[in-house]
């Protein structure tokens, strides 16, 4: 049992050392026996004491502040758990409290790694797009930090490899975009931190597109066989391949030989094909003067009225059998006998929408 009386050591008591022990002084013999220099000199002491207490204090919260300062100025890199899945639920139950959020598994999953992979770089980039375009209100503030975090590592693998240059391009010009139209409402609360450090990351945005702007290729130095020289038709295959009809586009801008190649109809036909429906093809009839389908013009006229196919080399997977959302390469704790028969893909506007109670 615990003992609930009044301590014997009780405060606004005070004890002296004797030869037959310790005794109990009151407040009048103290008075008679302490003496005033005495008492000046206990007084002295606990200012002392105080001031030093006082300047070790502000000494430590200064060199706290100047590390934290640090920290927060040189550590670009996010936190991210070891666990590369997460679990997603959307209630609570005895065994798992609260419910998942799109920053924590914003946070859990490790995308800095997936930029750096070729399968995965598209899917991350269309992840973060849709993310600047409608959710980014509802990242925490932790969350909106690795967010621009992994988008500066973003940038900076497209100035240095000097690949992907447009879609990056796009993807900041949406930022900003979203970002002018939630500063404006400063009053709703809508932005996590101070507003001060949403127009610094706004200008760093802006810092971005204009090394983007600035890029210049350069021509590798081997000289060995380049797509000019070879057979007409193993360029068509490799055109074949293109799935963006500006990159055609792009490409016949090279040099007259590739341009008269980009212009092949069959070219554009299975462009359109692979994109859109044949019942949204026949809405979008295009036909030329020639008394033909122009299928270019209609690919273009299609991309702005139709959604394009999103194709990914490596995406993320839910496990339906225990609701975990992982990479297909990364293991999780996964009950089932057969695992891979409750796996199933996730576009990233399918990851979003899961948080979406």
């Amino acid at each position: 049992m615990p003992f609930l009386g009044q301590d014997w050591r009780s405060p606004g008591q005070s004890w002296v050392k004797t030869e037959e022990g310790w005794k109990k002084t009151t407040s009048e013999e103290k008075n008679n026996n302490g003496s005033i220099e005495s008492f000046c000199k206990v007084e002295e002491e606990q200012c002392f004491n105080k001031e030093n207490l006082l300047l070790s204090l502000s000494h430590d919260m200064a060199a706290k502040k100047r590390k934290k300062d640090l920290m927060n100025n040189n550590t670009k890199a996010p936190y991210f758990h070891r666990e590369k899945w997460i679990y997603v639920h959307k209630g609570s139950t005895k065994e798992r409290h609260g419910y998942c959020t799109l920053g924590e598994a914003f946070n859990r999953l490790d995308f800095c790694s997936a930029i750096k992979d070729t399968r995965r770089f598209n899917y991350v980039v269309r992840l973060l797009d849709l993310i600047a375009k409608s959710n980014l209100p509802s990242l925490s503030g932790v969350a909106q930090k690795n967010y621009l975090n992994i988008l500066e590592r973003v940038v900076q693998k497209v100035l240095d490899d000097q690949q992907n240059v447009r879609p990056i391009k796009e993807l900041l010009q949406t930022l900003y975009a979203s970002l002018c139209s939630l500063v404006q409402d400063i009053g709703k609360s809508i932005l996590v931190g101070n507003i001060n450090s949403w127009v610094y990351r706004m200008e760093n945005i802006l810092q971005w597109h204009q090394q983007l702007d600035n890029i210049q290729i350069c021509r590798p130095t081997s000289t060995g066989m380049n797509l000019t020289d070879l057979p007409a038709s193993l360029q068509l295959n490799i055109m074949h391949r293109l799935s963006d009809g500006r990159d055609l586009v792009c490409l016949g801008e090279v040099c007259p030989e590739l341009g008269a190649l980009t212009e092949d109809c069959l070219l554009w036909r299975r462009l359109c094909q692979y994109h859109f429906t044949d019942r949204q093809i026949r809405r979008r009839l295009i036909v030329s003067d020639k008394g033909h389908l122009d299928w270019k013009k209609m690919y273009f006229k299609l991309s702005r009225c139709y959604p394009l196919r999103e194709q990914y080399g490596d995406t993320l997977h839910l496990c339906t059998h225990c609701h975990i959302v992982f990479w297909k390469d990364t293991n999780h704790p996964c009950t089932a006998n057969n695992p891979e028969s409750c796996t199933v893909s996730l576009s990233p506007q399918d990851f979003i929408s899961l948080f979406h109670f």
